[in-house]
């Protein structure tokens, strides 16, 4: 007999998003992939920090990572 499966964890969102000890979800910045050249490089290093996620976007982040919290 097969058990029934349990809750899953999405792993797209889990790639993207990292939960910190205190329940905030973080995110890295866009616009570092490519076309670094015509950037600067406090521009550049800004980009490479993560940052906290916004409010609205969190509950449904942490929903989606059923074990990071």
């Amino acid at each position: 007999m097969r058990r029934p499966k349990g809750i899953k964890t999405n792993k797209s969102v889990a790639k993207r998003f990292k939960i910190t000890a205190t329940g905030k979800a973080m995110r890295s910045r866009a616009g570092r992939r490519h076309l670094a050249q015509s950037k600067n490089a406090h521009r550049l290093r800004r980009l490479g920090k993560s940052v906290v996620v916004d409010s609205t976007d969190a509950y449904r982040i942490t929903q989606n990572l059923p074990f990071s919290h």
